[in-house]
């Protein structure tokens, strides 16, 4: 189902709840009656063609497969990423921290067994704030340099051997390795962890990693399929001025 500005944002959260966090990191909270989308963007001043774009990109993994008319900035694109990234954080992975640790308190798994799935957890959340630090640091800043220098005609020497040596596309396969070491922590608890007759936390855990994968999924395929996509395009108009 594509998700239009007529429609209720209440209908829309009734028909797919995983789209509650991706509202909040546009400060839209629950509470807003049966207003519809068009009404909140103009009310919060929010591009409707952008929220749109993300709210279909999450409801539905294959609308970043059509041909999709991008009416908005990548500063925009690259704050709303910024808020995603601090969601993962600032609330998914202090949640996943307690439930991990809820597993040893209320017996579910043995300390052993609690210090290895505490050690590896550690080392994916090391892998994904470095990731993060990685694109906000670098990445982001460099293609906000490009729309700059687009908007402003003001190409210098460094950005053409920057984009000539190391362009946009050098950054898509960094995905990856983020995305595997989640799953690797999913097996541990699926295939490693010794049988317990108490699992509630490890069932609850298993389904807050499913929904950061799912997440992170989408905000991989944004990057990937809207945002690569635009920045290839300013860099070739950077080259060709």
């Amino acid at each position: 189902m594509l998700l239009e500005k007529d429609m209720k944002l209440a209908d829309v959260i009734h028909h797919d709840y995983n789209l509650i966090p991706v509202i909040k990191r546009f400060d839209i909270m629950m509470g807003f009656g049966d207003s519809s989308i068009d009404n909140i963007c103009q009310r919060k001043k929010i591009n409707i063609d952008f929220f749109l774009t993300i709210l279909n990109s999450f409801h539905d993994p294959k609308y970043l497969d059509r041909d999709i008319h991008q009416n908005f900035s990548v500063n925009l694109l690259i704050d709303y990423l910024k808020k995603t990234h601090n969601y993962y954080l600032q609330n998914k992975i202090p949640e996943i921290e307690c439930l991990i640790s809820e597993m040893l308190t209320k017996g579910e798994v043995e300390k052993d067994s609690y210090n290895i799935l505490q050690k590896f957890f550690e080392g994916y959340k090391t892998e994904l704030v470095k990731h993060i630090e990685r694109e906000e640091n670098i990445v982001y800043p460099y293609i906000i340099d490009i729309e700059n220098a687009v908007q402003n005609n003001s190409i210098t020497q460094s950005l053409l051997t920057q984009i000539e040596e190391y362009p946009i596309t050098s950054y898509e396969a960094e995905h990856e390795s983020v995305e595997e070491k989640l799953m690797d922590l999913k097996n541990i608890i699926i295939k490693y962890l010794p049988p317990s007759d108490q699992q509630q936390s490890r069932y609850k855990l298993l389904n807050t990693l499913n929904v950061l994968e799912k997440d992170l999924n989408d905000h991989a395929n944004i990057e990937d399929l809207v945002l690569i996509p635009i920045v290839e395009l300013l860099e070739k108009q950077v080259l060709d001025k």
